[in-house]
Formats: C-alpha cells, sequence, structure tokens
C-alpha cells in the first residue's frame, strides 16, 4: 500500500510533496494509518486532534494516546477539548453536526494561524460509499452522487482510493497501534447501519463492488462538471446586481427554460430549501409570496426571486444621547456631528435643525401607521404608502430604519429625511448625520 499511495500522491497531489500538511488524527485505524504513510514518504506534517468530550473516559484516552504517538513519531501535535453538548444545544445541531462544525472551523483556524497550506483527512473508498448511499437514501440531486472529492479547497483525502481492507492489512503488516471507537459498533446511526448490515451484502453480490463504484462515481462527476457549467452560464444572465440585504434572481430567466424547477433546484440547493414545489410555485406567485429553510428564505418580489438569510433579530431599538457622536447599529456606524455650514448631502448623509430635536434620539424599525412628511413634498405621507411607492420589496421594508425624535420621525435612513427637521435660514445649531 505504502508504494500505491506515493503513486498516487506523485500523480493526483504532487503539491502535497513540499507543502506544510496539518493532519485530523483521532487515534483510529484510518488516521493512524494516513499518518505512517505520509511519514514514511517523508512529508511535512503536524498532526491535530480534537477531543469533544462526549465518551468520558474514552475521550481522554483518545487524547494521551494522540500524544503519546506524536511523542513516539517526533511529531508536533495540537489538541483541542471542544464541549460539544453545549455547542449542539446552543446551536440546535445534532452532536455530529456540531463536532464536524467545531473541527472544520479549528482546523481552518489552526491552518491559518500556523502557515498550514493543506488540512488531510483520512476518509476512504468505504465511507465514499456509505456517503453515497445516505444521501441516495435520503434524496439528492446528482451533486449528492458524486462522492466525497478528494480536494476542496485547503481539505485533502489522499486515501480516497483505498479500501478499509487494504488499510487495515497496512496496519496489521506494519503493527501499528489505534483506539477502537465502540460508537462504530452501534446499529444506532444510518452510518453504521450501512456500514454493517447493507454493504457486505453488496459486496456479496458483487465482490468488485468498490472498483465499480468508483467507475460510476467518475461518470456522475463528469456529467456534474457539465450541469456545473451550464448553471454558472444561466447566473450571469439570471443574477441580478446584489446588494447587502439579499440576493435578487431575474424571474424571466428561469420561466426561459424548459425545465425551470430543475435550474431552481440547482441555484438554491445549497440553501437548506426541501419543498421544491413550494419553490417552483414562487415563479407565478403573488408578491410576497415565501418560502423558508431553516437560515435562509424566498421571496418573490415581482420580477425576482429574493435570497436573504434569516438572522435572529436581537436588536429592536437604540437610544442616543445628546453628547454622542459615534452609534454602533446593525446596518453600520452613525455619526452625529455639529457642523456650521451645509456641504454635500447623499442618502446616506443629512443634516437637520438641532434645536427642533428632543433627546434623547430613538433609531428602531418601522411600526403600523407611522407616518411622516417627506423632504421637498407638501404634507404628510404614510410609512407603508412610501414605500409602496418607492416599489421597495418586501426584504427592504424589513431591513429599513428609522431615526425618530419623540415620536416624530427624522429620517427614513438611507432613502428619506423628514421636512419638519430641515435647515433653513432661521436655523441656528446645524447637526450633519450620516451613515458609513
Amino acid at each position: 500500500m505504502l508504494s500505491k499511495f506515493q503513486d498516487h500522491i506523485d500523480y493526483k497531489l504532487p503539491f502535497l510533496k513540499d507543502a506544510k500538511l496539518l493532519l485530523a488524527i483521532s487515534g483510529g485505524i484510518d488516521s493512524v494509518v494516513l499518518a505512517h504513510l505520509c511519514l514514511q514518504s517523508q512529508l511535512n506534517i503536524a498532526l491535530a486532534h480534537c477531543n469533544f468530550n462526549l465518551r468520558d473516559k474514552e475521550s481522554d484516552g483518545d487524547e494521551d494516546f494522540v500524544l503519546q504517538l506524536a511523542e513516539d513519531w517526533d511529531m508536533e501535535v495540537f489538541i483541542e477539548n471542544f464541549d460539544t453538548q453545549q455547542y449542539a444545544n446552543d446551536y440546535k445541531r445534532s452532536i455530529q453536526m456540531a463536532a464536524r462544525e467545531l473541527r472544520y472551523n479549528w482546523f481552518v483556524e489552526l491552518g491559518e494561524q500556523m502557515g498550514f497550506d493543506y488540512v488531510l483527512t483520512a476518509h476512504h473508498a468505504d465511507d465514499n460509499l456509505e456517503t453515497f448511499l445516505i444521501n441516495f437514501t435520503r434524496g439528492t440531486g446528482l451533486e449528492g452522487l458524486t462522492g466525497i472529492p478528494e480536494i476542496n479547497g485547503e481539505f485533502i483525502r489522499p486515501l480516497l482510493p483505498f479500501s478499509r481492507a487494504e488499510i487495515e492489512s497496512y496496519a496489521k503488516d506494519n503493527r501499528l497501534s489505534w483506539r477502537e471507537d465502540a460508537s462504530n459498533a452501534s446499529r444506532k446511526y444510518l452510518r453504521n447501519k450501512l456500514r454493517h448490515e447493507v454493504i457486505p451484502i453488496l459486496k456479496e453480490i458483487n465482490p468488485s463492488l468498490l472498483q465499480s463504484f468508483q467507475s460510476t462515481i467518475n461518470n456522475l462527476q463528469e456529467s456534474q462538471a457539465i450541469v456545473d457549467e451550464s448553471v454558472n452560464d444561466f447566473l450571469e444572465q439570471a443574477l441580478d446586481l446584489p446588494d447587502e440585504h439579499h440576493a435578487k434572481f431575474k424571474i424571466s430567466e428561469f420561466k426561459k427554460k424548459n425545465n425551470p424547477k430543475a435550474y431552481l433546484f440547482e441555484v438554491f440547493k445549497d440553501f437548506g430549501f426541501t419543498e421544491w414545489n413550494d419553490v417552483y410555485h414562487l415563479l407565478d406567485a403573488q408578491p410576497g409570496k415565501q418560502v423558508f429553510s431553516e437560515r435562509w428564505r424566498l421571496v418573490k418580489d415581482r420580477d425576482f426571486l429574493l435570497l436573504s438569510e434569516i438572522k435572529d433579530e436581537v436588536v429592536t431599538e437604540i437610544s442616543i444621547t445628546e453628547n454622542e457622536n459615534k452609534v454602533k447599529t446593525p446596518f453600520g456606524n452613525l455619526f452625529l456631528e455639529d457642523v456650521e455650514s451645509i456641504s454635500e448631502t447623499s442618502k446616506n448623509t443629512i443634516y437637520v435643525d438641532k434645536r427642533l430635536l428632543q433627546f434623547p434620539l430613538t433609531l428602531r424599525k418601522p411600526k403600523e401607521g407611522d407616518v411622516f412628511y417627506p423632504l421637498g413634498m407638501n404634507g404628510k405621507k404614510k410609512l407603508s404608502k412610501y414605500f409602496k411607492d418607492e416599489k421597495l420589496s418586501l426584504l427592504d421594508k424589513e431591513n429599513t430604519w428609522l431615526l425618530c425624535s419623540g415620536n416624530a420621525i427624522v429620517w427614513v435612513i438611507g432613502k428619506r429625511p423628514d421636512n419638519r427637521f430641515k435647515v433653513t435660514s432661521d436655523t441656528e445649531d446645524i447637526l450633519k448625520i450620516e451613515l458609513k
């Protein structure tokens, strides 16, 4: 296996030979074998171990094992302890997803801090087959059937061509020690059920299953490349200029296609949507119709679909005292400055008569029934009518903030100041308010 591994590095991953590498090691057989292969191949590696503190003494035993292994092999090692259960509770993740996010975030952070070029993980051919079957049983698109990528940004998986049987044989031949994770034998998780119950039957039917599977994966990856090229060309026409709140997609471009539902899936599949019929029906829905995933939403807005992230609103109102000159807000920094005269104005800069203001000022979101006196117009106007006339989308309305003096609106921020607070020839104190 060593010679096959080295040939694979020479042929497919030659850039690893001159790189500084971080190897993710759990202490299990796969990552131990990968570390030994890299050591024998004289690659420049350091070890990184995550202690997720989920298995009490077993987790600590894994950590001790990795530390001893690093000492025996004279290798640099990094250890990080996580409160995985707390993270899962805080961010509403499953334990498996929480552990995944924690370890990958740490690997990226460690790589940036210590100057590692790539992170190696020990996924192998059987892992790839299991992932394929998991995605297949849950329902997925073409991309979900293309397997684990060997190269994914800074993450490299050099054992993907090798089977679990080859790894076990190498470990025994080289008298390597490793840690057994008792949870791997449990049928509790879908991956383990496939590993212990389904895949053995498939291998019995076809002893060359992994080779056949790799051929299929190669074909699917080539098909996916064609799809990706088509979707990228489509997005050049469909994606409108984005703003800070959302991305805009032209509905007309989807409708030009013979199968708009397929393009909707390819464009929005990474945002967690599952009700694809509902997404498809947005194309002909009334403006304001929405479809939600856990963290994202699609909104029909006249001729566009608007994609935005669902954010947890914490700040709903901010008070500004007379002596403050800089206020941090969810939408930027607001600067207040006493000036002698008016210079250039813009949608993000206004000038008001300071003596007309009632401090503390308030920053807040619009409420039902709000009215203001738009600068340059006679009389008052309902804020909802102003939004309609300005053709603001639902997301634009939701992301609008107001600067208020008492109950009066001073500025629909970034859009229109109120006529009642404008600077006149009688103004003695001018306040410049600027959003940056």
